[in-house]
């Protein structure tokens, strides 16, 4: 997290937070992300995300036109769009932000280690309409600070936990997407029964992103089992066929939870019958 404020230090230099300011009022209206990942929805939502390298996987895919994979999630049927901004460890910057957002009609996450106001308002002027919250990195009053400027800029905190005592604390602050990570940012090891284990304390009122560990269907429909309303998938995306494999996820995790909402009524009718 250190890199990246470093680095946010060095553009603040170059364009000072009252420019920043001005460029996020001059931002195209926010898109609604809680509608778009609401449980208002059949099935399970993929946020989907364009990822050239992570510390634990090393590269994954050059990704030149991240505005072309973006178009291809949203004709796969992603609900979110999230673009790692992070140039140190993932390769990523504004600039893949700002073109994903003129490419699609969905709602655009910054993935970030985000810990000042200066990067909040960055994302806005670039187009964000979600903004990554990680809890590991941020102190109770740092959290409820930057939460709260999310939020009064009109975008939506995705915020991230890794276990229970950050389930309480995402909450704490009154964030309505908590995100559960199966892998542990420090080892970078995978856990992936760590949602299940951390979805009821989850309230129902606050929409529930599973993150990491998504390879197949069978990992999208292991979540949708566990509670989750979305999951977070970005290497099974980028290393294969996006669309066809988004398609695929979305098709197999909705068989399943429908397989699963027909149970109870054909209990009902077998024990009718007996």
């Amino acid at each position: 997290m250190a890199g990246a404020a470093a680095d946010a230090a060095d553009r603040r230099r170059t364009v000072d937070l009252a420019a920043v300011e001005r460029a996020a009022l001059a931002a195209p209206p926010v898109r609604d992300a809680l509608t778009a990942l609401g449980r208002s929805h059949a099935g399970i939502r993929i946020i989907a995300e364009v990822k050239r390298r992570s510390p634990s996987r090393g590269d994954l895919a050059a990704i030149p036109d991240p505005a072309a994979l973006a178009a291809a999630y949203e004709r796969g049927g992603a609900a979110v769009i999230s673009v790692l901004t992070e140039g140190r460890r993932f390769g990523g910057s504004l600039a893949d932000l700002t073109a994903v957002r003129a490419a699609v009609h969905l709602p655009v996450l910054r993935k970030d280690f985000v810990s000042t106001e200066y990067q909040v308002l960055e994302a806005r002027a670039a187009g964000a309409d979600l903004v990554l919250l990680i809890v590991a990195g941020l102190d109770d009053a740092a959290l409820a600070r930057l939460h709260r400027l999310v939020t009064e800029t009109g975008m939506t905190a995705l915020v991230e936990a890794h276990d229970a005592d950050e389930v309480d604390r995402a909450l704490a602050v009154g964030a309505r997407v908590v995100g559960v990570n199966a892998r542990d940012l420090r080892t970078f090891t995978l856990d992936s029964a760590l949602f299940g284990r951390l979805a009821d304390r989850i309230t129902d009122s606050v929409i529930r992103v599973a993150e990491s560990a998504v390879r197949t269907a069978d990992d999208v429909a292991r979540y949708r089992r566990d509670g989750a309303d979305a999951v977070l998938v970005g290497e099974a995306l980028v290393t294969g066929d996006p669309e066809r494999t988004l398609q695929h996820f979305l098709g197999s995790a909705g068989s399943e939870s429908a397989r699963s909402e027909s149970a109870p009524v054909e209990t009902a009718r077998s024990e009718a019958r007996a």
